[in-house]
């Protein structure tokens, strides 16, 4: 029989045998002589099978199974107790060891995020839609039928009314709502969804109703996934953890063993009576109280502060995978950031196009109508959006959807070759190509590196490159370069700075006192001008994803201490596998950048990172503070026991006291992390001027209103 579910199911019946235990205690000053040992073995009689079965069925149980722990310690020490006629210390030990754990388990609870309350989110079904013949739901007419959420499939079109949950990561194709993500992201403040808008599985809608696309299964959904990953997170233990488990059994069984030995040698060496006297404490009494102070259970639940801090952050929407990464998070003293979509918002904005070698130059007016058909930018256009299409590239985005609503010509892919970070490469159908009569066109789109890197010799790079630098645009917009039959076009792209980065950069360097530097794959320009906007002054640049990989290594190995990487792309998934710690958003992320990362942001910002190291750092200092308390109180516990100073009953009290004070220490897990013991000391007066304030004015309130007119 489990202790703890003994106990959570059976308080009550803990609660009474503590009471009919104290009451016997005070019979001694409550009735006359005569009387007290009869109400006392009575009362005994009725409290001790409360809590003495439940403990010697959990003893029996780790016994036969080859484990001597904290139980079977308690249980040990509180029947040889009842055999030396001291029942009412044993019966003692038993209740406040029982009521010590119900308080353990409630600050567990607390400390723990509760999977089942975010499992109640799942709904269990959902309203599909049946579909028109051209796919698609008849707005005017709905109708629907009712199927499990886990059979809900890609591309289908679901009806959520309000007080509903989304199923699954949909987007909104008809209608409206008032939606909140609260137990999601931590996001406070409810939002509109619109049409075009994506909404993560488990949002609740608060008012108004949708018709929405699905875009996950069940299982690849927001909530199914901070679920998974809780569950997982709550099971990957740290180091200190898994040692401080393996340590806690064989230091049980010295405990016993150093127990064993004081009531056997300690009448030869000491002089102490076997058997507790009137004038003098009993080596065996004395072994008992060691075997009670010297439990490791507050040592056990030293780690509880890991735990703690996994469900804080998942409030805040940062999921951890385990305890472990706070450790990682802790040690590192670097912090790497991707630039497109991590530092900048991914939704590059296309500004123009430009040819710039190759194509026929009709006059001074630069008129290319003679060159492509109908001309050079609409072309590049319709081969550069073919070859994107789909993608999820911020620049094949930006490329794309800029092309919705032009008049282009037809141009179908006929085949196709990715290069990761670098570009792609395509055989093309252009019906429409007057001059061509229907050629095929090999073209390629990508870096300027990697167009160049295509040239047959090196002065048509050089030529490029020339071409380049020399745009009218200017050297600042984020370029992707489209060459087609050895004419290239430049396409310019904006990319601009996330709202509120350049004040996480600014508490990285100035607060966490960490390195930040940038990696991307971007050109040197427009690396530069978005560092600049955002503070930082390291930057590595035109970077390939094995660049960024190498660099993570050997910044890692120059600097000693760990490193971070933050980023979201396919592209950094190398980077992010190789670095202490990788922390992607999970809301733009690809799959395999999702499932190489450490932490996810469910947050669409990096505000997480800075909260995140503190909050590991936080987290590594309560733990040795948790240790330290733990042993002191062992010491403290155990050296008087030992020397006969204190009665059994009050060594479980100071034993589980020290557990309770290691629990409650571990719950400052919960709140929010600050960057040092001044700040908190700053906090802490701030709070208290802030209530004396308060009570000054209440009481100048009152004093007016009692005041006679």
């Amino acid at each position: 029989m489990d202790l703890a579910n003994f106990l959570r199911e059976h308080l009550h019946l803990c609660c009474c045998a503590t009471a009919l235990f104290i009451a016997a205690a005070a019979f001694p000053y409550l009735v006359p002589k005569p009387a007290v040992k009869p109400l006392q073995n009575s009362f005994l009689v009725l409290a001790f099978p409360l809590v003495g079965v439940s403990a010697a069925l959990d003893a029996i149980t780790d016994i036969a199974g080859g484990k001597v722990n904290i139980h079977v310690l308690m249980a040990l020490a509180a029947f040889a107790s009842v055999f030396m006629g001291n029942a009412l210390e044993g019966g003692l030990l038993l209740a406040m060891f029982n009521l010590a754990h119900i308080a353990e388990e409630f600050f567990t609870s607390r400390s723990m995020i509760d999977v089942k309350e975010l499992k109640e989110n799942y709904p269990d079904s959902a309203l599909v839609l049946n579909l028109d013949d051209d796919n698609l739901p008849n707005v005017s007419d709905l109708s629907y039928r009712s199927i499990p959420v886990h059979d809900v499939e890609v591309g289908s079109y679901i009806l959520v009314t309000t007080g509903e949950a989304v199923p699954v990561d949909c987007e909104v194709f008809h209608g409206s709502a008032t939606i909140t993500i609260e137990h999601l992201t931590g996001e406070i403040k409810p939002l509109e969804a619109k049409a075009g808008d994506r909404i993560p599985g488990g949002a609740r809608n608060l008012d108004g109703r949708m018709i929405v696309k699905v875009l996950k299964t069940w299982k690849e959904s927001t909530l199914s996934r901070i679920v998974q990953l809780t569950e997982e997170a709550q099971l990957n233990k740290p180091k200190l953890q898994r040692w401080l488990d393996e340590f806690g059994e064989q230091y049980s069984k010295v405990v016993v063993v150093l127990s064993v030995a004081i009531a056997v040698l300690g009448p030869f060496l000491f002089k102490w009576p076997f058997i507790s006297t009137a004038v003098c404490r009993g080596s065996i009494y004395r072994a008992l109280g060691l075997m009670v102070a010297a439990s490791p259970c507050a040592l056990a639940v030293a780690p509880l502060a890991y735990a703690t801090a996994v469900s804080s952050c998942a409030r805040k929407g940062i999921l951890l995978k385990g305890g472990q990464v706070l450790d990682a998070l802790a040690s590192c003293h670097t912090v790497a950031f991707d630039k497109t979509g991590t530092l900048t918002t991914g939704g590059l904005m296309f500004k123009a196009i430009e040819p710039i070698y190759g194509h026929i130059i009709g006059n001074k007016k630069t008129n290319f109508t003679s060159c492509c058909v109908p001309n050079c930018e609409v072309e590049a256009l319709a081969v550069a959006a073919a070859m994107e299409k789909g993608t999820t590239h911020p620049i094949g985005r930006a490329v794309v959807d800029h092309s919705i609503g032009k008049d282009l010509p037809s141009v179908s892919v006929e085949s196709f070759e990715y290069f990761p970070g670098k570009g792609l490469i395509a055989t093309l159908n252009s019906a429409e190509s007057g001059t061509r009569g229907g050629k095929m066109l090999k073209a390629s789109l990508g870096s300027i590196e990697f167009i160049t890197s295509l040239c047959k010799s090196e002065v048509e790079s050089r030529k490029i490159r020339a071409a380049v630098n020399a745009s009218s645009y200017g050297t600042d917009f984020v370029h992707a370069a489209l060459s087609v039959d050895e004419k290239v076009t430049l396409i310019h792209l904006e990319d601009r700075p996330r709202p509120g980065v350049l004040d996480v950069i600014s508490e990285l360097k100035d607060k966490a006192k960490v390195r930040v530097m940038m990696l991307t794959g971007d050109h040197k320009l427009s690396a530069w001008r978005v560092a600049n906007a955002v503070g930082i002054n390291e930057v590595y640049f035109s970077l390939k994803p094995e660049d960024k990989l190498n660099h993570v290594k050997r910044i890692s190995g120059d600097m000693g201490g760990g490193l971070i990487m933050v980023g979201e792309g396919i592209n950094d998934a190398p980077a992010l596998a190789a670095a202490t710690v990788g922390i992607v958003l999970a809301h733009r992320a690809s799959a395999t950048a999702i499932a190489v990362a450490d932490v996810l942001l469910l947050q669409d910002n990096i505000s997480g990172v800075p909260f995140s190291i503190a909050k590991a750092r936080q987290t590594t200092s309560l733990v040795k503070q948790n240790v330290a308390l733990a042993l002191t109180c062992i010491i403290l516990a155990s050296l008087p026991s030992v020397l006969g100073f204190l009665p059994l009953w009050l060594t479980v009290l100071l034993h589980e006291g020290g557990t309770l004070l290691v629990c409650l220490n571990s719950i400052r897990a919960l709140n929010d992390p600050s960057w040092s013991w001044g700040q908190d000391l700053r906090n802490l007066i701030g709070k208290l001027k802030s209530k004396l304030a308060l009570l000054r004015h209440n009481a100048t309130s009152s004093t007016i209103q009692t005041a006679p007119l």
